[in-house]
């Protein structure tokens, strides 16, 4: 009688508890966006279910499914180790986390394309060597395809490239950023950096361990890879929820959700017509300069480009140009030194004397200490405490 392999030696249990880990947070992650009609939290459900899978030979291997018929077929016709379709799926996690408004569109569903012609092959493999052989013919070397080295480096080159283009998407998030919001540096999504560099630590831990030991057939040897990447992912699963959390519990927002990727030019109904002069640069500067000065805008601690386009009752794509060109500054920058400006102004009185500084920074328009203390530096190359004691 066929006694099923359940016994878990050290090797395979160690994987399990980050098998088991993954699993968990994946389920959860689902949850939550299935909940919260939140697009990039299912994403990540599924990067963690494919992080999962793709230590699940190996584990089960180190439990001894190898070696026998019936568990080894599990192994051999399931393609658990779908290296295709993480890179797209971290691509994809990365757009909906950055772009509230991200969808999938038809020219997307190119990106699938290698992960299915790989299932086909998978499927033309079972059918061949289970049901119309009923013997092993591409299995006749007893090694699981999911490991062949052809399709390990393929898997490796997918994922460097689909990090390349997530690096991309996130730099041109960050320029949009800056040149939007008056408050960049409190959403920057810091976990979307960190996760691309823990991805970029299981590539690396990729290409070290394929320099050293070259033959990925060669199962025993596989180990502490297999252990390393656990632990990245273990990182990934953990930050990558705690992240989820921090968005979905709260229910009243910090700072107003504000989609840069948005093709926003937008012409209000009552503005004026721009003529020639209205167009030139020097006047567009005085009226935003004025506009700052007088009305004190910057004092907003969620001022978007969008809210002085109304004051001005013109589009962000003019205000957007003459804060870029007129100023050399991206509109972060611009409302910053308005507020650094007003700081100085109230040091230079004595405020401190009454209040905190970071009282004052926060009458000023800024939001957080953190956020302060760095601007002010970059405008004074001094810090709030070294410009006190000049």
């Amino acid at each position: 009688m066929f006694d099923f392999p359940f016994s878990f030696g050290q090797k395979s249990s160690l994987l399990l508890i980050f098998f088991f880990h993954g699993i968990v947070f994946s389920f959860l992650s689902l949850r939550k966006g299935i909940i919260h009609s939140n697009k990039a939290s299912k994403w990540l459900s599924l990067l963690l279910f494919l992080y999962a899978m793709y230590i699940t030979p190996y584990m089960l291997g180190y439990a001894n499914w190898y070696s026998e018929k019936i568990t080894a077929d599990i192994l051999f016709f399931i393609p658990f180790m779908q290296v295709l379709l993480i890179g797209p799926v971290v691509y994809f996690y990365t757009k909906s986390q950055l772009n509230s408004g991200f969808k999938l569109s038809k020219k997307d569903y190119i990106h699938f394309v290698p992960a299915v012609l790989y299932a086909i092959y998978s499927l033309i493999v079972f059918v061949t060597d289970k049901l119309i052989l009923d013997d092993y013919y591409f299995y006749a070397d007893g090694r699981d395809k999911d490991m062949s080295n052809w399709y390990q480096a393929t898997g490796l080159v997918s994922m460097a490239f689909y990090l390349g283009l997530s690096l991309h998407y996130y730099s041109n998030y960050k320029k949009l950023l800056f040149d939007k919001v008056s408050y960049a540096d409190s959403i920057l999504f810091k976990w979307i950096r960190n996760f691309m560099i823990a991805f970029l630590g299981i590539l690396m831990l990729r290409v070290l361990f394929f320099i050293t030991n070259p033959e990925w057939g060669e199962f025993g040897s596989q180990f502490w890879h297999y252990i390393a990447f656990s632990f990245v992912f273990y990182y990934i699963a953990v930050t990558g929820y705690s992240n989820i959390i921090k968005q979905t519990t709260l229910s009243v927002e910090k700072f107003k959700v504000v989609n840069v990727f948005e093709d926003e030019v937008s012409v209000f109904k009552d503005e004026t017509s721009t003529n020639g002069s209205e167009k030139d640069l020097t006047i567009w500067k005085d009226k935003l300069s004025k506009l700052m000065t007088e009305n004190h805008l910057f004092e907003n601690p969620r001022l978007t480009l969008s809210d002085v386009a109304k004051e001005l009752n013109t589009n962000t794509k003019t205000i957007s140009s003459v804060v870029n060109s007129g100023f050399n500054m991206n509109f972060n920058d611009f409302v910053n030194h308005y507020r650094i400006e007003a700081v100085k102004d109230k040091l230079d009185k004595g405020e401190q004397n009454t209040t905190t500084l970071l009282g004052i920074a926060l009458d000023c328009g800024f939001n957080s200490k953190a956020t302060f203390n760095r601007a002010f530096k970059k405008s004074t190359m001094l810090s709030p405490k070294d410009y006190l004691e000049k």
